[in-house]
């Protein structure tokens, strides 16, 4: 386990961001990234295991100028609680929170879990 301050959590997730390939960071819209030290119920109800981070929003790969306007932004939420507990040492949490990063990012985009996994962003 790995204790960093909320503020050292937050810029591990900012270095994360920086790592988007570009031609998806030009196109990522509508979306906010958030930081939550752990997922509440409700959270944890939309998936099993244990939820490093949380993509919750429409995909851009479903997305229609008729039926995607005047919404609130899609939400990333990467939780720090899971990632310091399964950390071995800060590197480690970079690596971690640097893969939920682009796997959520990935989900804004449409991707399957499988293509993640073939990324290395899962």
């Amino acid at each position: 386990m790995v204790e960093v301050s909320r503020a050292r959590f937050e810029e591990l997730v900012a270095d994360a961001l920086d790592t988007i390939p570009p031609e998806l960071a030009l196109e990522m819209e509508n979306v906010a990234v958030l930081v939550q030290d752990w997922p509440d119920p409700e959270q944890l109800a939309q998936r099993s295991g244990t939820l490093l981070g949380l993509y919750e929003g429409v995909p851009m790969t479903e997305r229609s100028p008729t039926h995607y306007a005047g919404v609130l932004p899609d939400r990333i939420t990467i939780f720090r609680g899971p990632l310091c507990e399964r950390a071995r040492d800060e590197a480690h949490l970079a690596e971690q929170v640097r893969v939920t990063v682009l796997h959520e990012v990935g989900h804004h985009f449409g991707m399957s879990d499988a293509r993640l996994r073939e990324l290395g962003w899962a």
